[in-house]
């Protein structure tokens, strides 16, 4: 399916989505949703580890600057989280800790020392119900000094293109179909 077909809008951080009182305070809340076609999963686990899984190779390559930098920090990087995926104790879906799954919602993130985050996976049904149901994506973190303040202000706009990228890429890729 194309991506022009299937635009991405940013929302308001949907009120039913367990990110929305996820932290006190937040020093960045954002939501993407797309549409997904009728005959898609309506799956957050599926969903949430289709769109990982094929994210464009650029966001691998960021991903691999990010961590060439922060690592110096101290900070937690991509590649040691991935290390953790066959720990069975904290169950993971890509490099992200999974803090709760519902029939219509995942959430993702990690604690770090300079900040926390939540991402949400949320599947809304379409109206009429036969119509595709709609994939909302909620980012909220919370700093918890200056250096996660000073980190977040420079990754922000990346990480806006690279949720969009993402979503674009899953829907041109074609979104899993539903259990039958």
């Amino acid at each position: 399916m194309s991506s022009e077909l299937t635009p991405i809008t940013q929302v308001a951080i949907p009120s039913q989505s367990a990110v929305a009182t996820a932290f006190k305070t937040v020093n960045l809340a954002d939501a993407f949703s797309i549409q997904l076609p009728s005959d898609a999963s309506m799956n957050p686990d599926v969903l949430a580890r289709f769109i990982f899984s094929v994210q464009p190779s650029w966001i691998g390559a960021l991903t691999n600057v990010r961590d060439a930098i922060v690592a110096g920090f101290g900070l937690k990087t991509a590649k040691h989280l991935a290390t953790l995926s066959g720990d069975a104790t904290a169950p993971r879906i890509s490099i992200f800790r999974v803090f709760g799954i519902s029939d219509t919602e995942v959430v993702l993130g990690e604690n770090d020392k300079h900040l926390d985050f939540r991402v949400s996976i949320l599947c809304t049904p379409g109206s009429p119900p036969s119509a595709g149901g709609q994939l909302t994506l909620s980012t909220v973190v919370h700093c918890h000094n200056l250096l996660g303040r000073t980190y977040l202000s420079i990754i922000a706009p990346f990480h806006r293109q690279v949720v969009k990228a993402s979503l674009r890429r899953a829907a041109c890729v074609g979104w899993p179909k539903a259990s039958a």
